[in-house]
């Protein structure tokens, strides 16, 4: 199978598209990372999954857009925003003890988030680099496979 080429670029806005995603036993540990960032995370446009977002609403205040939960479809929601380059960063907490009845989901919302170049944090540490970069207020320029120019070729082939 052939690869995109990486050569259109995709400006983040200086106000960041983020989702904020917890498995069951991370949804604590997310809550108390993002009551630390808060100041911080309400300057950004805030989504996240079912429980996630409405206990990140309710706790700490926060605008968040409820999705489905993921196991309901939620992680596919947010796949389908990468894709349409509508989110810009995904802050996921899994936990990696845990088995979740819909690995495959999570396996393919990380597997979009690699390929369309989107930041993941998936633990306090990496979450606390993310929202501290320099790139977090302001414009960021990256490179994106460049989609149509692949599905012309592919059809070109066919």
């Amino acid at each position: 199978m052939s690869h995109p080429a990486k050569e259109v670029s995709r400006i983040l806005p200086a106000r960041k598209r983020i989702a904020l995603v917890a498995h069951d036993g991370k949804k604590q540990e997310l809550m108390e990372w993002a009551s630390r960032w808060k100041d911080t995370l309400i300057a950004h446009q805030l989504l996240g999954t079912g429980t996630t977002a409405a206990r990140l609403s309710r706790t700490l205040g926060l605008e968040v857009e409820g999705l489905m939960s993921g196991p309901l479809g939620g992680d596919q929601q947010i796949g389908a925003r990468i894709t349409e380059q509508r989110l810009d960063l995904l802050i996921f907490f899994w936990d990696p003890f845990a088995p979740q009845p819909h690995d495959p989901d999570v396996k393919a919302l990380l597997r979009l988030a690699a390929l369309w170049n989107v930041p993941v944090a998936c633990n306090p540490s990496s979450a606390d680099f993310m929202m501290s970069s320099p790139w977090l207020g302001q414009d960021y320029e990256m490179q994106i496979p460049d989609a149509n120019a692949w599905i012309s070729s592919r059809s070109d082939n066919n």
